[in-house]
């Protein structure tokens, strides 16, 4: 079985986010769990269960406050591409690269749509 994926423009595999599982599951016990994790995890001290809401980067609907801000979302946006799989700086970005050295995986979803 193989797993579903959702790649957001960064390469990260949107359908295994469990802030996404819990907007679409309407599951507040888990965007409390995600908000106090995400608090540590990324340093975001004044994290609340109600900014746990996002479908998807490339989605429809509801989006992480981040996502406004994103610069490799709003990097790809500009290009008028999809993700940064499009993009032949794929290998040397700045944007991205930085993101791709903690989750090496984004880069193998983004290698794997071409």
């Amino acid at each position: 079985m193989q797993m579903e994926k959702l790649i957001a423009c960064c390469g990260l595999n949107c359908a295994v986010c469990p802030a996404r599982t819990a907007t679409l599951t309407n599951d507040n016990e888990l965007r409390a769990k995600v908000a106090d994790r995400w608090k540590i995890e990324y340093n975001v001290p004044d994290m609340t269960p109600e900014m746990i809401n996002c479908t998807g980067c490339r989605e429809d609907g509801a989006k992480i406050g981040h996502c406004a801000e994103c610069n490799i979302r709003n990097c790809v946006i500009s290009k008028g591409f999809q993700t940064c799989a499009e993009c032949d700086k794929l290998g040397n970005c700045p944007i991205v690269g930085g993101l791709h050295q903690f989750v090496p995986e984004a880069l193998e979803n983004l290698r794997s749509l071409n």
